[in-house]
């Protein structure tokens, strides 16, 4: 168990990386907030039969039923349709990745509001570090984006900001009131949630139009059993293991493993900057996660 314990870290940057590149392929075929539509409903599916398989225990009581579907409210559907909107409305995915380093930032800010967390000198350097180190990761991408063009999609920007506010405090209410729940559940109820929130959204700001092919199909298995079922549950688990702004700080090793994958895979050249980009975030995260 200790063994398992220390890997889940490594395994949880490894699975929630590909998310990038899943975006990338859902979002040539699918209307991405139709696509996490049916990306919630299958989650849902999928770890509710293996709650029953398992016997797991569901919430008799109805205000922790509300809990747990309004806590997938803001952790996936306010999150995900947030960000893949953004994108899809020209947000540059650079700059959103840049975004992304914002969910430690807010940890840090208001954990010590929300949770009563005390944020360490030696932490909030760390995560410092961190997003510096994210800043030089991307870097090369920032370089290639016309000033201009930014200005013209404030709205989206705006969208991808609080699509990362959200996904803080929905980590804050997942600390605070579904700590003690059961895990498997939980997660069933939080996809329910966000499956329900996020249809109108679909009929307001996209269109249920999908061309289903393989590549959208293993897009959506992938999306579905490595991402919505491992990847979070494994955050779920750091954040009910110990304090949310330790667990939020691997998020910052998420691009440049991203962009190591993308070396690996598709070829894409690493410049030295983001080498050192990649030193310094690891030296971020190890600051921000260490115990005294």
């Amino acid at each position: 168990m200790p063994s398992f314990v220390q890997a889940v870290p490594v395994i949880f940057v490894l699975i929630w990386s590909t998310g990038w590149v899943v975006a990338g392929f859902a979002a040539r075929y699918a209307d991405p907030l139709w696509f996490l539509f049916l990306r919630f409903l299958l989650a849902a599916a999928v770890i509710a039969a293996i709650a029953v398989v398992t016997r797991a225990a569901w919430p008799r009581n109805p205000r922790a039923l509300g809990h747990a579907l309004a806590s997938g409210i803001f952790l996936h559907t306010f999150y995900l349709c947030g960000v893949w909107w953004a994108v899809r409305n020209g947000v540059p995915t650079g700059v959103s990745g840049i975004m992304a380093g914002l969910q430690p930032v807010f940890t840090a800010l208001l954990a010590p509001l929300f949770l009563g967390e005390r944020i360490a000198p030696r932490q909030g350097l760390g995560i410092a570090l961190g997003f510096a180190g994210i800043v030089l990761v991307l870097a090369p991408k920032l370089l290639g984006i016309d000033p201009a063009h930014l200005a013209t999609v404030l709205v989206p920007l705006g969208v991808n900001v609080l699509a990362m506010l959200a996904v803080t405090l929905g980590s804050f209410y997942q600390k605070r009131f579904i700590a003690g729940g059961d895990l498997r559940t939980t997660t069933a109820l939080q996809y329910v949630g966000a499956a329900v929130s996020t249809l109108p959204l679909v009929f307001l700001f996209g269109a249920p139009d999908a061309q289903w092919n393989q590549t959208l199909v293993l897009t959506m298995a992938w999306s579905v059993l490595a991402l919505s079922v491992g990847g979070v549950g494994l955050f779920l688990y750091l954040i009910g293991r110990g304090e949310v702004s330790r667990a939020a700080a691997y998020i910052y090793l998420v691009p440049p493993v991203s962009a190591l994958m993308s070396y690996v895979v598709f070829g894409e050249w690493l410049a030295p900057v983001q080498l050192v980009g990649m030193a310094v975030t690891a030296l971020g995260v190890w600051l921000a996660v260490r115990r005294a």
